[in-house]
């Protein structure tokens, strides 16, 4: 194997590209058109162009992905995970093409693939199953009488995908019909397949999974769980190993599981088993991953590995050369995800070019990027900007340490989830362990609200008024409750983080400046601050205004996307709440939903339109 083509982007590409250099394989880089200035087309040792944005005309085009590597004479292909990466038919006409998939066999990707038919082959295998329908649900009457049989809530899930696209939780009976039409909707933009199964929803559950490798051979090993509990929309924000929840014999009784159910089914390369974990402990399969997981960098951090390096292995045909008995795991990793995305606006989207991306360099933190500074996060793919994270000898260590990362770290241009996971990984149920799948949603609007720091921030809009040297110490210069204070200043990235001492404690504060104004980020929580000069010291004036009042008569895009259906029409009456307008935006369906009582006067926008944020799309009376 001495040529290898990633047929992925961005993070995942860099990934398997510096793996694949380390081993002294060549490779090869695939792109569309808005990527073409991405890293890891410069990083690759070839690079050539798919076709445009849209995912069905670039990445997911597997017959040009399969020319390009016969074209260049790659060896084999590595699928990295999303697009490809779980599409039997693509590895096997990967195969037909006389050329080596990186990843299990076509069959075992069909058949875990098909929750169906994983939940059957689980069965079989003796791995316990949540109680849900066999085959796929078509009508709201299935639905329906496996929802009034089993209990609220449930289920709606993709059979044919993951990563919460094409998944509904439903509640009741009156959101069973929409939640059944945007499961099959979505499932179907996500992966050209709108068959939908029904399971009875487990309230308050962990989500843990077991890493697995298995070779050619015969042999399969775990490699340990992941928690993956902290999630928003049904996909993960935080990750970590080993899980502060489970005991060691849940633990040893879900590995065991999973690798029985990699045996039954003939696993090779690497994979996950999923699992959600109820209070009490009990466990039920979810599903089946057959690829490389976003989260397998704290696997690797825990067991000194590279699951890359052994997938390639494995494709080559070695065997594994250590033994169940021989996995020991060291310290405690925890992965954030950084989104281009807005926590307070229910996690939307955002859009635009990465116009400053200041990482702190640290010894303790691994960053897992495909973006640079002047990079564009695009509307067409996941708005995932970077996997930062942390491994120490132990789990306080590790929180730390992330937590003094982010704070310290400067992107600019797009509004992004850095500041909320701060926050988050400060929460005391987050620092205790005792968080769950519900837990971002049901705390939201605690995990968004400013703390009381007003003292704090003004002081913190008062030093950086006053000075920019490298190392100050402010004295009888900031006034207080009319008493002067002592601030000490310490620059990280002049002028955009510092630190200050402020009464022993220290915070680090990010600085956003223009003119007078200034916005500052402290432990998570922006303000916009206004100093003002005076003839005996500096004061500083909160300038925290609510948004303006909104319009409820002009209903505006919230994010930049894709209209995908509009159930309404000229001269409707609408119900406060009524679906108006669908936008699918970074692989996600968005229902935007009346804020009133009304008729439509006017629908300014059209199926397959491509919108940018605030445009306005339909005008209510």
């Amino acid at each position: 194997m001495k040529k290898i083509l990633i047929a992925n982007r961005g993070e995942i590409a860099c990934r398997i590209i510096k793996t694949a250099r380390a081993m002294g394989i060549k490779t090869v880089a695939v792109y569309s058109d808005v990527d073409k200035l991405l890293p890891h087309v410069d990083l690759a040792d070839e690079a050539y162009c798919l076709g445009a944005a849209p995912s069905r005309e670039s990445y997911l085009n597997g017959s040009k992905i399969i020319d390009i590597a016969k074209a260049c004479q790659a060896d084999a292909i590595h699928p990295g995970y999303g697009f490809l990466s779980e599409k039997a038919e693509f590895a096997q006409a990967v195969l037909d093409a006389n050329l080596i998939f990186i990843g299990p066999s076509s069959q075992v990707i069909h058949q875990m693939g098909d929750k169906l038919e994983a939940k059957a082959l689980a069965h079989t295998a003796g791995v316990n199953l949540v109680p849900g329908s066999t085959t796929a649900i078509t009508t709201i009457k299935q639905a329906r009488d496996f929802a009034q049989h089993a209990g609220y809530p449930i289920l709606l899930k993709a059979a044919a995908g993951g990563g919460g696209k094409g998944m509904r939780v439903v509640h009741n009976d009156l959101g069973l019909a929409e939640g059944l039409e945007r499961a099959k909707s979505e499932a179907l933009s996500a992966f050209g397949d709108d068959r939908v199964f029904i399971e009875k929803y487990i309230e308050i559950p962990r989500h843990i999974e077991i890493q697995i490798l298995a070779d050619s051979h015969g042999n399969v090993i775990h490699l340990g769980e992941r928690d993956c509990s902290l999630q928003r929309r049904h996909q993960k924000v935080v990750e970590e190993t080993p899980s502060p929840f489970i005991s060691a014999a849940i633990r040893q009784e879900m590995a065991e599981q999973a690798v029985t159910l990699a045996k039954k089914v003939g696993y090779t390369s690497a994979g996950t088993v999923e699992f959600i974990v109820s209070p009490k402990e009990e466990f039920y399969f979810l599903e089946m991953n057959t690829r490389l997981q976003v989260e397998h960098p704290v696997t690797e951090a825990v067991n000194t590995i590279d699951l890359v390096e052994w997938m390639i292995r494995i494709a080559r045909g070695e065997t594994l050369t250590q033994r169940q008995e021989e996995i020991t795991t060291q310290g405690h990793a925890i992965e954030v995800r950084l989104y281009a995305e807005d926590a307070t606006e229910s996690f939307l989207p955002s859009a635009g070019r990465i116009t400053e991306f200041y990482l702190p360099p640290s010894e303790d933190i691994r960053i897992d990027t495909g973006f640079t500074e002047g990079d564009q996060i695009s509307i067409y793919y996941d708005p995932m900007i970077a996997k930062v994270i942390a491994h120490a000898p132990t789990r306080p260590q590790a929180l730390e340490n992330l937590t003094r990362f982010l704070s310290r770290s400067v992107i600019r241009g797009v509004t992004t989830n850095q500041d909320f996971l701060t926050r988050l990984l400060s929460d005391p149920a987050v620092i205790t362990g005792h968080y769950h799948t519900h837990y971002i949603e049901e705390n939201l609007k605690r995990l968004t609200q400013p703390d009381n720091l007003d003292t704090v921030f003004i002081q913190a809009a008062l030093a950086y008024k006053e000075t920019t040297t490298n190392h100050t110490v402010i004295l009888d210069k900031i006034p207080h409750e009319n008493q002067r204070r002592i601030v000490e200043i310490n620059w990280y990235h002049r002028p955009a983080v510092f630190e200050i001492t402020l009464d022993g404690t220290i915070y680090i504060c990010r600085v956003t400046k223009q003119a007078q104004d200034m916005s500052i980020t402290i432990k998570g929580m922006t303000r916009h601050v206004k100093v003002i000069d005076s003839h005996h010291w500096l004061h500083a004036q909160h300038l925290d205004f609510d948004k303006e009042t909104e319009d409820h008569n002009m209903i505006k895009a919230p994010m930049p996307g894709t209209v995908i259906a509009l159930p309404i029409s000229s001269g409707q009456h609408v119900k406060r709440g009524d679906p108006l307008v669908i936008i699918e935006a970074m692989k996600m369906e968005n229902v935007l939903k009346s804020p009133k009582e009304g008729t439509i006067s006017e629908i300014l926008v059209k199926n397959g339109d491509t919108l940018t944020r605030d445009q306005l799309i339909v005008k209510l009376a």
